[in-house]
């Protein structure tokens, strides 16, 4: 619930199903995955979108700064969630 994780992911292109493995393996398992993908919202392929959805997590795109916010709150609320998150 409260770890820090290295993830592998120098752009919005490097996201893919195999990249986003790490946040299928956690337990307990999340229900939400928060990506900041940099300085602005990055379009994800919808494939990869659907995979996640399929595993049963869902997954909110956002500008970095925004899904810090978002994870934040979703913490507060006590949600099972994790966050990717690119540099700005």
């Amino acid at each position: 619930p409260r770890s820090i994780l290295q993830w592998n992911v120098g752009s919005h292109r490097d996201i893919s199903h195999e990249s986003l493995s790490l946040f299928r393996l956690l337990e307990p398992q999340i229900e939400i995955l928060v990506l900041g993908t940099g300085d602005k919202v990055e379009r994800l392929h919808p494939t990869t979108l659907k995979q996640m959805r399929e595993c049963g997590i869902a997954v909110e795109v956002q500008d970095t700064a925004n899904a810090c916010a978002t994870f934040n709150f979703l913490m507060n609320e006590r949600r099972v969630v994790a966050a990717g998150l690119i540099p700005p």
